[in-house]
């Protein structure tokens, strides 16, 4: 989709084109007599993203032929139609350093250097598959379209100039027939070659054309696939080193992109991965590329830092956060002795959150983190969840490195894996009848509690006990006398919930403060997804719902038994009362609330402090 608001890309590509407008430097191609009629004022620049965005200034709808645009196109579908070795056989890859219709074939086989010249193109046309030579165009046009998103048509007042004119590549076709590079009569060869020259696109269509090889060869537009994503690297490897023919080397020195041009005045370049960019203004220079089109790529280039060979950050962006259970803590309240000994034990599990594409540089460095980085560690949790893809050698990274935790009898648990069922399968799979525990949480929280208990000792399979705990021994109720805790329980009403039972319901007038006697209970809210978040999960000996005694407004979250649930109840209207007759209780009471509200608050900030580093 095209851009529908300002945006600071578009000012920039407004002042970019106004840097170039006023060039007057360059021909426009004269030898293709219907070329010549092209005004040599047009001029278009765009970018589209893999995501499908479209920036674009100029003229952008101008419509013109691809001219050798076309052929990487046409060399990726002789690839799908022959496979790779078929199409060797036929057709080099090595750069010429020589003009775009060079006579450059190899001495002793006659096969064109590469597919990018125009010998290559011609081939590579040979190749095309279908029954007819309508049925050959066809297929062109087709690809053509899914490539740009939209129906590409033949211009046939250009492709029947080219075929008036086309001497030269006669010529080259003919000796190709020579050495049966083509095999058969060469001119419907030639002429399919000349029609895939006259396919009539736009300077949007050349962008979208270009995000399409940037995105693996889907279009991100319109979501279809253009070319098989395992021939991509072939077709950009060919345009980086013969795509702008004997301006090949400046080019990917300065520019350092996978790019072809074509003597219409077009010029596409690829990043892949991020974006494609489509450049159109008809005056060439000396060695056939857009005069304005070289320009407006060496500043993207440089001023985008877009440069193939720029050194990356992956393998040290890749981690987002690292840090230990010493610091950061799964949302279950503890005791104060589980508290005090998860500060002790704690530096033995640590969480590596991962974010972006993890490529083999990525992995590596989550592998040293793991191995190196945390050796008190015997749990480490790899958090997937900002993660959008992962490649086949990091899996296999990722596979070896449980091998090895379960080795040295260490535990490597995987988090939030929803979205990359893949390497689920590709773990299952290749680590089956190994004694390898494979650990997958569906999120960090759940991973971080396993962990703690383990620590603890205890396991998550320990029993709570069965009996509810004495109101003495509440946390609300620590520092009252024995005649006071007389005096305060005739006023909390016992109350029981079976497991799974919704307790406190958000938006509920808060009027009760809940002491939990025995069971468990979480708070959690509704996300936007339709999934429930865990704010926290307290045990017994722990209240909730103890807001009502300070803001008396409507509860915040839902509060469900995770297990059969027997609580003491105090009313805030008993609260009030309690207040009038007793306010010493009422005070210690409301300083244990305190207490609580602040080693809560502390906790938050210990690991809002841990996050941020």
């Amino acid at each position: 989709m095209a851009e529908t608001v300002a945006s600071p890309i578009r000012t920039y590509l407004e002042g970019l084109h106004a840097k170039y407008a006023a060039a007057c430097d360059g021909q426009v191609a004269t030898y293709i007599p219907e070329l010549a009629k092209a005004d040599p004022n047009w001029f278009g620049i765009c970018i589209a993203t893999t995501d499908g965005r479209v920036y674009e200034i100029g003229d952008t709808a101008q419509p013109f032929t691809l001219q050798s645009l076309s052929k990487p196109l046409v060399y990726g579908l002789a690839l799908e139609d022959h496979g790779l070795d078929a199409v060797l056989a036929k057709i080099g890859v090595e750069p010429t350093g020589d003009v775009f219709n060079s006579i450059s074939l190899a001495p002793e086989s006659g096969c064109p250097l590469n597919p990018m010249i125009n010998a290559g193109a011609i081939a590579a046309a040979s190749l095309v598959a279908g029954r007819s030579a309508e049925d050959r165009l066809e297929r062109i046009l087709s690809v053509f379209s899914v490539y740009a998103g939209r129906r590409v048509s033949l211009d046939r007042a250009v492709f029947e100039s080219e075929r008036a004119t086309g001497h030269r590549n006669r010529a080259i076709a003919h000796m190709l027939r020579n050495f049966d590079i083509v095999t058969g009569d060469p001119e419907p060869s030639l002429d399919l070659y000349f029609q895939q020259c006259s396919a009539s696109v736009d300077c949007r269509d050349l962008s979208v054309i270009a995000a399409t090889l940037a995105n693996g060869g889907i279009n991100p537009v319109s979501g279809e696939r253009a070319v098989r994503p395992e021939l991509v690297p072939n077709i950009l490897s060919v345009m980086a080193t013969c795509g702008m023919y004997d301006y090949a080397g400046e080019w990917l020195y300065w520019v350092g992109m996978p790019a072809k041009s074509g003597v219409s005045g077009g010029v596409m370049a690829v990043l892949p991965g991020q974006l494609g960019i489509g450049v159109f203004s008809p005056p060439l220079d000396a060695r056939g590329n857009s005069v304005r089109g070289v320009a407006v790529c060496k500043d993207l280039s440089r001023q985008l830092d877009l440069h193939l060979m720029r050194v990356p950050r992956s393998s040290r962006s890749a981690i987002r956060a690292e840090y230990t259970l010493e610091r950061v803590r799964s949302k279950r309240l503890r005791s104060a002795a589980e508290r005090q000994a998860l500060d002790h034990l704690g530096r033995q599990a640590c969480v590596l959150e991962l974010q972006g594409d993890l490529s083999f540089a990525a992995a590596e460095a989550c592998v040293r983190r793991v191995v190196n980085g945390s050796r008190m560690a015997i749990y480490a949790m790899l958090d997937f969840r900002r993660v959008s893809a992962i490649e086949a050698c990091a899996a296999r990274v990722l596979r070896d490195l449980l091998v090895q935790c379960t080795a040295r009898d260490a535990h490597l648990l995987f988090v939030a894996l929803h979205h990359h069922p893949a390497l689920v399968r590709f773990l299952e799979e290749h680590t089956a009848g190994e004694s390898v525990a494979l650990r997958v949480f569906p999120d960090l929280d759940r991973a971080m509690e396993w962990c703690e208990w383990r620590l603890l000792g205890a396991g998550r399979a320990l029993a709570p006990s069965s009996a509810p705990l004495p109101l003495r021994e509440h946390e609300i109720c620590q520092g009252l006398t024995d005649g006071e805790l007389a005096r305060l329980e005739p006023l909390l009403q016992r109350r029981s919930f079976p497991a799974g039972a919704l307790i406190l319901r958000r938006g509920e007038p808060a009027d009760e403060i809940f002491l939990l006697t025995n069971g468990e209970v979480s708070v959690v809210v509704d996300l936007p997804t339709g999934q429930l978040q865990r704010l926290s999960t307290l045990p017994r000996g722990m209240a909730f719902g103890e807001l009502a005694v300070v803001n008396r407004g409507p509860r915040s979250a839902d509060v469900r038994a995770d297990t059969a649930v027997e609580c003491y109840i105090l009313s805030t209207h008993a609260f009030d009362e309690l207040g009038e007759r007793e306010p010493r209780i009422k005070m210690q009471i409301l300083e244990n609330l305190l207490c609580n509200v602040s080693q809560m608050l502390g906790r938050a900030n210990r690991e809002i402090a841990a996050l941020a580093e």
